[in-house]
């Protein structure tokens, strides 16, 4: 009995056709990606006392709380904002470390001639992830009060818009 030792890639290129290569490099980038992003939340989870007991508190604080300046507008948000620095300075470090990771698996996507959608997607997730680390850094600290935290998520919503034209920026490039 004979077993055919061709790869599915190897049959698709005996047809005739082409097997883009840059698919199975951007699989290496995907599965690296997703590997450190677990191995990223369990060293905080390890090396920060008690952290899971820290986030179940910072959850359990939220209640409907009033808008400033903005009457009978209720949002969910921590009644006492200010007594969660943990989770916030844990938050600001993943997003910092997470938006260089982002700057390296963009580097990466250079070198191995990524499609220009995966580098605009790259950068666009650098932006937001070191200008997230910058809000929660001058937002999120000892001096939090309900309307710094409703500044905060307003400038995130502000971000996403940001991270999304620096997107749409690099995919006009190609026009």
């Amino acid at each position: 009995m004979l077993i055919p030792s061709n790869t599915a890639a190897e049959a698709y290129e005996l047809n005739g056709n082409p097997v883009p290569r840059h698919r199975y490099r951007e699989g290496y980038i995907t599965a690296v990606s997703a590997g450190f992003f677990f191995i990223l939340v369990g060293m905080f989870f390890v090396v920060t006392p008690n952290l899971y007991d820290k986030v179940i508190a910072f959850f359990r604080d939220f209640d409907a709380v009033s808008v400033p300046n903005m009457q009978h507008v209720l949002f969910p948000a921590p009644t006492t904002p200010n007594e969660h620095m943990t989770v916030y300075t844990v938050a600001g470090q993943f997003s910092l470390i997470w938006g260089f990771f982002q700057i390296a698996i963009l580097a990466l996507r250079f070198v191995g001639s990524s499609p220009l959608h995966k580098k605009a997607e790259t950068a666009s997730n650098a932006v937001f992830w070191l200008g997230t680390n910058y809000l929660i850094s001058t937002y999120l600290n000892e001096a939090s009060t309900i309307t710094t935290w409703f500044t905060f998520w307003t400038l995130i919503v502000m971000l996403i818009g940001v991270s999304l034209i620096v997107r749409a920026i690099i995919l006009a490039s190609r026009m």
